[in-house]
């Protein structure tokens, strides 16, 4: 029995000793504290274990995990009770708070949200509902970016049909994610890729037209092409209604791979004392997930330095 006590105290304290260690080796291999929250979406690493996903995530020096639904399964009901408790304690083991779920009707297929289509407007909207109970199970305060450019473009109607059809669909889960502790963020997306909300403006009059807390919007560098304002403009104008922030490329690489200036949104993110997260989408695998979670934590680390101090 002594001997049974002396290995399950050595055991205890090996492995406290390996979780020190691995703090200390994380701060200093990342230096100071970071002045933002940042997190990553996980459809980089595609095949990759959701704990492997994780420990790189954590490793990278990054604080949360924001999730694309299509890469844990094709539909949301296959994802059990069982396995959402399962994906909420490897987080929390890794270390990571979960940011939300972005890419939300990529599957299963026959989605639409704005569809001439009744049966299929009314069955997108009931899959809507069921997204919002996954992210309240993985997470609280979760947010659902809702982009999905080909599930809410037109199909025979008008624009001005199809953004009432969205505005309604939001306005009818409203409550539901408001009582989950869920908040939904309409992004605004290039023409290039949908019809239906280009600006920040066109997402913030919908935003208001419903006026429920739990309907907000989001800003993303990739996505103001349509824009006639400067990024640091449109995030103080539209700052009230901004509830996440993704960073890219205008290319859809990862930053500091190309010329875009990141430094005024993010001293106007500072002055404005933003305090959500700030999240990694690229579109851009081929560097690796590593690399580039690890050179794009370099990068804000780096940016961060050149901040400002907010008045």
């Amino acid at each position: 029995m002594r001997r049974r006590a002396f290995l399950q105290a050595s055991a205890a304290s090996l492995a406290a000793a390996a979780t020190r260690f691995r703090a200390e080796w994380l701060a200093e291999a990342y230096g100071a504290p970071l002045r933002f929250k940042y997190a990553i979406c996980n459809e980089m690493f595609e095949k990759w274990e959701f704990v492997n996903t994780c420990r790189a995530i954590k490793e990278a020096g990054y604080h949360a995990i924001e999730i694309s639904p299509f890469t844990l399964a094709d539909h949301v009901d296959e994802i059990t009770p069982q396995r959402r408790r399962e994906l909420g304690d490897i987080m929390r083991s890794e270390g990571l708070s979960f940011a939300g779920l972005h890419w939300l009707l990529v599957t299963p297929k026959g989605l639409h949200a704005t569809a001439v289509d009744r049966p299929t407007r009314e069955k997108t909207w009931a899959y809507v509902l069921k997204l919002i109970d996954f992210c309240a199970d993985l997470g609280e305060k979760g947010i659902m970016v809702f982009g999905s450019p080909k599930q809410r473009g037109t199909q025979g109607n008008s624009v001005q049909e199809a953004t009432e059809l969205l505005k309604n669909g939001l306005a009818s889960v409203a409550s539901h994610a408001g009582e989950r502790g869920v908040t939904i963020l309409l992004e605004p997306l290039p023409g290039k890729d949908t019809d239906v909300v280009n600006t920040l403006a066109q997402a913030v009059r919908v935003v208001e037209q419903i006026n429920h807390p739990a309907i907000q919007t989001m800003f993303d560098f990739h996505n103001t092409v349509d824009e006639t304002e400067p990024p640091s403009a449109l995030i103080k104008r539209y700052f009230a209604h901004i509830r996440h922030v993704h960073v890219n490329e205008m290319d859809g690489r990862y930053p500091g791979t190309g010329k875009s200036d990141f430094v005024p949104v993010f001293q106007t993110l500072a002055d404005l004392r933003y305090s959500r997260w700030i999240s990694l989408e690229v579109f851009d695998f081929k560097p690796g997930p590593v690399q580039i979670a690890r050179e794009t934590m370099a990068y804000y680390r780096e940016l961060e330095k050149k901040l400002k101090s907010a008045a």
